[in-house]
């Protein structure tokens, strides 16, 4: 038993929906954009390691050959530490990206709906003694006993990434 009205959750239906349809085109424009900014960090980190990978073999060539490969290696280790700072980067401004639009939902003229969905969701996991109180920065948290249950805006949209990990780990690969 849900608490609604009777017809409430099909009245629900078109804002869930709505909800969904707009947190994925908000995601795949993130990927878009994360993609781009990732094959671009990717392209020029792989241009800056063949430029010095290139300058360190000539270098090479004039001192023995364990020299060189010792060069080499701390270039393509390098190069390989700046993807990784970049892919870093980018995640951060990702998370970012994704808990700013999450928070955004709290301007919806259906976050009410919302938000009484996350109630009854609280109490549905918990337990109808629970008690459920509005998270400041938007959706619900809950409490039955030693059990808690944060359904706010961020900690849902931080699961939401964490569940779409491969598809946000390909943006790191070209």
């Amino acid at each position: 038993m849900t608490g609604l009205p009777k017809g409430a959750e099909d009245a629900l239906t078109p804002v869930r929906e709505a909800l969904l349809a707009a947190a994925e085109a908000r995601a795949e424009q993130l990927r878009d954009d994360a993609a781009q900014r990732a094959a671009a960090i990717v392209a020029s980190a792989q241009e800056e390691a063949v430029r010095i990978t290139s300058a360190a073999a000539s270098q090479g060539e004039a001192s023995a050959r364990s020299d060189a490969a010792l060069r080499s290696a701390r270039v393509r280790r390098h190069a390989q530490e700046v993807v990784l700072a970049q892919q870093a980067a980018l995640r951060r401004e990702l998370q970012k990206q994704v808990r700013e639009a999450a928070l955004s939902v709290r301007d919806d003229p259906r976050y009410p709906f919302l938000l009484a969905s996350l109630t009854d969701r609280c109490r549905a996991v918990l337990g109808a003694d629970a008690s459920v109180s509005e998270d400041p920065s938007g959706g619900v948290v809950g409490r039955a006993g030693s059990r808690r249950l944060d359904l706010s805006l961020p900690a849902l949209a931080a699961r939401a990434l964490d569940s779409m990990g491969p598809e946000v780990s390909r943006l790191w690969t070209p």
